[in-house]
């Protein structure tokens, strides 16, 4: 029998960052647990996340062909079973790689609009990584953000019901040093694990 497989897509720049490690470590995770693993660097693949007008929707034509990069990642994602984005958290938004990648290959015809719903069935983890601390007055910002714009207004909206988020606040270990601020980030690496584990929980 095939193994499932797992998309696992972050978005950073900086291939040594706390983003990238838990990416990996995520993906390393998931094959553990007996998956086929697509680790999709949007940075290091060079994916455009500006959008342009051959892959603007058109809502009368489900079947509109979009550019060539749009359908080949719509297939990546497409033929995942489980799909994890690990991403930073800036402005209380998304890094413009990964809004763009969402902008661009969930797109009409291809993730919604279509009675089959070809999104249906797959399982989600969204791993937000926030600078500020968890005590912060604006982290509710960051809460709206994965379980409002990503949880309802993403996957909820392409039929993935099984959804988890999760926010890891203080990723910069601000003021911390020495042994004190490796527990942090073990913390943090807990955390992450924690959070593949209940995705593969169901």
């Amino acid at each position: 029998m095939d193994k499932p497989t797992a998309l696992v897509v972050f978005a950073h720049h900086r291939a040594d960052s706390l983003t990238a490690v838990l990416a990996r470590r995520t993906a390393d995770r998931l094959e553990a647990a007996g998956y086929r693993v697509d680790l999709l660097d949007l940075h290091a693949e060079g994916f455009d996340p500006r959008n342009r007008v051959e892959d603007e929707p058109d809502y009368g034509d489900r079947d509109k062909r979009y550019s060539p990069e749009v359908h080949a990642h719509a297939e990546r994602l497409l033929a995942a079973d489980l799909v994890a984005a690990v991403f930073p958290v800036w402005w209380f938004g998304l890094p413009a790689l990964l809004k763009g990648w969402i902008d661009r290959v969930w797109n009409y015809g291809l993730t919604y609009g279509r009675r089959e719903k070809p999104m249906a069935g797959k399982r989600m983890l969204w791993l937000g990584l926030a600078g500020l601390t968890e005590d912060d007055p604006n982290s509710d910002l960051t809460r709206a953000l994965l379980d409002g714009a990503l949880r309802r207004g993403t996957s909820e909206f392409c039929d993935v019901t099984d959804v988890h988020t999760r926010a890891l606040f203080d990723s910069e270990a601000k003021g911390l040093h020495g042994a004190e601020r490796e527990r942090h980030y073990a913390a943090l690496l807990a955390q992450a694990d924690e959070a593949v584990d209940k995705l593969l929980a169901g």
